[in-house]
């Protein structure tokens, strides 16, 4: 299959890694073009062709895809052009994988969705966080039961600011730190509790962005879900320089017969059955990008679907608009 990427302002590392690992696949990189004016490939370029392909360096991606005509797009440039990018391999029956927010607004949301549905291709969003060894270990103890009905969830994202690019200082380009850090809580949510979000109430804040113009550093999201489900998620980028790890990502599930932790990189449970507080052994880290590739080959269902991609936006969108307007907003 070929394979090419359009920027390299996201997530790359989900793809590049499994080509770096898997000899094995049947992928050659046909091409690399920027998707945003201004946007640096030149470390994703570097890396590829250390790999050892010799993909074509393309200045316009519209004609990267008419000359390479690839099997998948690698798509993520800045934040608020990847729906038009998306559209635009999509009407080429290109097959998708993209960073998110897939969109960062509701015209390019609805519009992408549109795309999807005509092309018949294979599209996946960037939660590759569900791939981490503590997060398949809580969602299948979830799915055993372990818990009971969840009642109650907390979701945590927080994040070293440091060096970022000028992109991120615009609302325009980034998108808004709801979508952007945001989403992989809101996508946890979704994930173990398998029911739709009724409503939310949200707040950020610019306040001590290190001048970094629009730049939300804080946010919190509280969510109504079916059956009296209560959620919340903070988001920060306020974990300190001298912290171990850049992210600090945590979800705590409450259910009527007990609590699941996610900590740490480590998952904990506390139930009726046990006295004290379990960890659990953990499942092997598994790869989105090889899961997409099982999707294609029609080997199987890639964990992360279209339809959680476009849903998962369409909530953080609602969340920003939220904080925007100050008040309660009904999905």
């Amino acid at each position: 299959m070929k394979l090419c990427f359009v920027g390299s302002s996201g997530h790359y590392h989900y793809v590049v890694t499994p080509l770096r690992l898997y000899h094995n696949l049947n992928i050659n990189v046909v091409g690399i073009a920027p998707g945003s004016n201004g946007e640096n490939i030149d470390k994703l370029r570097k890396e590829i062709e250390d790999l050892g392909y010799k993909p074509k360096i393309y200045e316009d991606y519209k004609k990267m895809f008419d000359e390479t005509n690839p099997d998948i797009a690698i798509i993520n440039c800045f934040f608020g052009d990847l729906a038009k990018v998306s559209i635009e391999a999509l009407n080429r029956k290109i097959h998708v994988f993209t960073e998110k927010p897939v969109a960062t607004n509701f015209e390019d949301l609805d519009l992408l969705k549109e795309a999807y549905l005509k092309s018949q291709c294979s599209f996946t969003a960037m939660f590759g966080i569900r791939y981490k060894p503590w997060f398949l270990t809580a969602y299948n103890y979830l799915k055993k039961g372990v818990v009971g009905e969840i009642r109650l969830l907390n979701a945590q994202k927080s994040y070293k600011l440091g060096q970022r690019e000028p992109f991120y200082k615009q609302r325009k380009t980034y998108g808004g730190t709801i979508p952007w850090v945001g989403s992989h809580g809101i996508d946890w949510i979704r994930w173990v509790t398998g029911v739709n979000f009724i409503s939310v109430y949200a707040a950020h804040s610019k306040k001590y962005n290190n001048n970094y113009g629009d730049l939300e550093t804080s946010a919190l999201c509280q969510f109504e879900l079916e059956n009296e489900i209560f959620a919340s998620l903070s988001i920060d980028y306020y974990r300190p320089n001298n912290a171990p790890t850049h992210d600090d990502d945590r979800l705590r599930v409450v259910g009527t017969k007990g609590i699941i932790e996610i900590m740490h990189n480590k998952v904990y449970l506390i139930d009726n059955e046990v006295p004290g507080i379990r960890e659990l052994p953990l499942e092997e880290e598994k790869s989105i990008f090889l899961d997409f590739l099982s999707e294609i080959e029609k080997k199987g269902k890639c964990m992360v679907t279209a339809e959680d991609s476009f849903e998962v936006t369409r909530i953080c969108l609602k969340a920003l608009q939220s904080a925007d307007e100050e008040k309660i907003i009904f999905l």
